[in-house]
């Protein structure tokens, strides 16, 4: 059994930003190359050998669930969400699924293309419960694909996160993946919230590492950066 055999999912969004491709499904049933992009991070998960998966809907919840009744690989479970939680409210509410366990938390508009080793199961090589509380994917600056930013954080030699000093910038992005233990949500506040307010805690407590992706990190957030990642992905096929 893997290190970190659990995962949760966010799929809970409008999809606002990939309209029209949204206007009749939820954002994670948006179809890259042939497989949504859901299906995408699932089989990812079911490669690193994650057993059981927690997602969490609300816009077109029942699509969703439709969509993956056929799947047989791994447990899926459902977190309903009434109103929009957050990424960090979205996690709370799911928490019971998990116990005391370290779990992946993926954003389901994140594809990457992989390297020599996948990113997935360095991180569950990288993860140590007894130092982290949280242990981040980074993607470079330079090859990301759809992203537009400064970057997201700083990334020492030890593997310690911190945060981007004002008018500067990082040269990692933040894909959408991440190692949680539970305890990295102690005391979060009520509703909905950012994670951001629990990595902040952490990394005050030198307790948020980080991790290169070796491989080339794809931001699926509008239909041009779908278009772009279609062609992109066809001509590593067709090389």
């Amino acid at each position: 059994m893997s290190k970190v055999s659990r995962a949760m999912i966010m799929a809970a969004g409008f999809g606002t930003r990939m309209r029209p491709l949204t206007n009749d499904r939820p954002k994670p049933l948006v179809v890259l190359r042939g497989r949504t992009l859901l299906d995408h991070a699932l089989n990812r998960l079911v490669t690193a050998g994650v057993s059981m998966v927690v997602i969490n809907l609300h816009y077109r919840a029942q699509q969703v669930k439709d969509h993956l009744a056929g799947r047989k690989d791994l447990e899926i479970l459902y977190s309903m969400e009434d109103e929009i939680l957050g990424t960090g409210g979205g996690v709370v509410k799911a928490l019971p699924h998990f116990g005391d366990n370290p779990f992946f938390v993926l954003n389901s508009d994140s594809v990457w293309v992989e390297g020599y080793v996948p990113p997935l199961a360095a991180m569950q090589a990288r993860w140590d419960p007894n130092t982290m509380d949280g242990l981040l994917l980074l993607a470079s600056m330079t090859t990301a694909m759809g992203y537009e930013g400064r970057g997201d954080f700083l990334l020492d030699t030890n593997g310690y996160i911190a945060r981007v000093p004002e008018r500067t910038s990082s040269p990692y992005a933040y894909p959408g993946v991440q190692i949680v233990h539970p305890r990295l949500f102690a005391d979060a506040p009520d509703g909905a919230f950012s994670t951001n307010v629990m990595w902040d805690r952490a990394i005050a407590k030198n307790r948020l590492h980080g991790i290169r992706l070796e491989g080339v990190w794809i931001h699926v957030g509008d239909p041009l950066a779908h278009a772009e990642a279609e062609a992109y992905l066809a001509r590593l096929t067709l090389a």
